[in-house]
């Protein structure tokens, strides 16, 4: 059970970081937030983007990293 719990431990802090650099960075500043975040906050397709997708995935994979730390602490102590 320990292994088991392990491994998804190891797969959720991997995917947590790739998905974390692979969102954009909120570097744009005032004017890139008026100009191009009205587009996708008024569009049709706001949840369809893909920071939506990858903020959405990043909270999946940090409930599953929380779950099993709380899990693999229990287990060993």
């Amino acid at each position: 059970m320990q292994v088991i719990i392990t491994v998804l431990h190891i797969i959720f802090s991997l995917s947590l970081i790739v998905i974390v650099l692979l969102q954009s960075g909120k570097q744009a500043g005032l004017s890139g937030s008026i100009a191009g975040g009205a587009e996708t906050f008024f569009g049709k397709n706001k949840g369809r983007t893909i920071d939506a997708i990858l903020g959405k995935y990043t909270v999946v994979a940090a409930i599953g990293f929380v779950i099993t730390s709380v899990v693999l602490q229990r287990i060993l102590s």
